[in-house]
């Protein structure tokens, strides 16, 4: 078989076997991701443009990260009560709107307001869309149809990087209404495109600890292997946080400046483009195990190699070598949560999930900056070792139970859905 042969067989075998609907939920996912100018900008608008403080500024973020948390509770029960498709539209036209208002507001606890409100707003989308995705595709092929998910969420996220530097350069305001017109044409979409997979708690339970029609956020909380999960994955993500706060902050303080920084992180992107779609075909019908256990030991020594790191291109190594366990974590998790998640609750199991995500993109800052300054650069990354070394223990424990048989474990039924 020629190259070019193979090569047209990989891509066909990458994107074909998926139901239309994925796709425009996927393609909903790119313009989502290709507006996000401004969660990346806003330290850098409120303290350049505006002349606030820095501490003012991390109190914004932190309170858009705190509102974050609460729209993935809120929006993972309404997932589950008034149905996926309600809840993405009213999530994305409230992102729309209070964006664009907070590109116009002016009074500090005005901004601070409105940012904790856009924050939970955009959190919101997340439970509907993740439940949405696991009602369309049937589970052998979920690991496949997250990685593209998550290709597409990297994608867009590193062409809105490159676009909203120029934006903001002619003014700041246009990447608030950017965003705020890119979520409006998601929620077009969606209204045009998608369907509503809500199964409506019809056919037997799948074995679990919840009977149909009863889950709640208290038995996604007493569900202990799947809290176990999310505590593994929130181990994880404070990790993957640390490239964005910590490693910076450790560059800058060993004499490295901003371009050297960039350089850097930009491996991180650029692997992921690259790698994950291959690296999904690799992983796509492997047993979760032994690839979580190995994606937390490959975060947990890549940043354990950044306390020998004195070189840009060893820091552009040690990047590498945790983007790796990112790409093969990302779809292999969250084809496990869809698992682990009751067809009548995957609303609920889906918003605690995505919190743990909200939880470290809070916390990570708080606890690099502090082991940073009381105990040095070198002892984060040792301690970033150990807990990926923890995590690896942790999935290998909770793996060890052998897996039911979901009895009602099926796409949703769409016009759109492929057999």
């Amino acid at each position: 078989m020629s190259t070019t042969a193979a090569a047209t067989r990989a891509v066909r075998n990458t994107f074909s076997g998926l139901p239309p609907a994925f796709w425009w939920l996927w393609a909903s996912t790119l313009i989502n991701r290709l507006g996000a100018f401004v969660s990346t900008f806003l330290a850098l608008y409120l303290t350049v443009q505006k002349g606030y403080s820095a501490s003012y500024a991390g109190l914004v973020a932190a309170l858009y990260g705190l509102g974050g948390a609460a729209g993935n509770l809120v929006a993972g029960v309404l997932t589950d009560r008034l149905g996926r498709r309600p809840t993405l539209l009213a999530s994305q036209m409230a992102t729309a709107g209070t964006v664009a208002l907070l590109g116009f507001a002016s009074r500090p606890t005005t901004i601070a307001a409105l940012a904790a409100l856009a924050g939970m707003a955009t959190s919101a989308s997340r439970p509907a869309v993740q439940a949405m995705m696991t009602d369309l595709v049937p589970e052998r092929r979920r690991v496949r149809a997250f990685a593209l998910n998550y290709w597409a969420i990297n994608l867009g996220f590193a062409l809105s990087a490159s676009a909203a530097g120029l934006i903001a350069r002619h003014s700041y305001l246009w990447l608030f209404l950017g965003e705020a017109l890119l979520t409006a044409l998601c929620a077009v979409v969606a209204y045009f495109r998608l369907p509503e997979t809500r199964p409506g708690g019809t056919g037997p339970p799948r074995p679990g600890p919840a009977p149909p029609g009863t889950t709640s956020l208290w038995t996604v909380l007493r569900d202990v292997r799947f809290m176990t999960v999310v505590g593994l994955n929130l181990l994880l993500v404070m990790l993957y946080q640390q490239g964005l706060v910590a490693l910076p902050l450790a560059m800058g303080r060993a004499g490295f400046d901003s371009t050297d920084f960039g350089v850097v992180i930009a491996a991180n992107g650029v692997l992921i483009v690259a790698l994950q779609i291959p690296v999904t075909r690799f992983i796509e019908h492997r047993s979760p195990g032994p690839l979580l256990v190995l994606s937390a030991l490959l975060t947990g020594v890549g940043f354990g190699l950044c306390a020998l790191a004195d070189s840009v291109p060893f820091y552009v190594l040690t990047v590498c070598v945790w983007t790796l366990g990112e790409i093969v974590n990302s779809p292999t998790q969250m084809s496990l949560v869809a698992r682990l998640s009751p067809v009548e609750g995957r609303g609920r199991y889906q918003g605690v999930y995505t919190l743990s995500w909200s939880v470290a993109a809070f916390a990570a800052p708080l606890l690099g900056g502090s082991v940073i300054d009381r105990f040095g650069a070198p002892t984060l990354w040792l301690g970033s070792l150990a807990v990926g070394v923890l995590a690896a223990l942790g999935y290998a424990h909770v793996m060890r139970r052998p897996w039911e048989a979901p009895a009602t474990d099926t796409p949703a039924k769409t016009p759109d859905t492929v057999a």
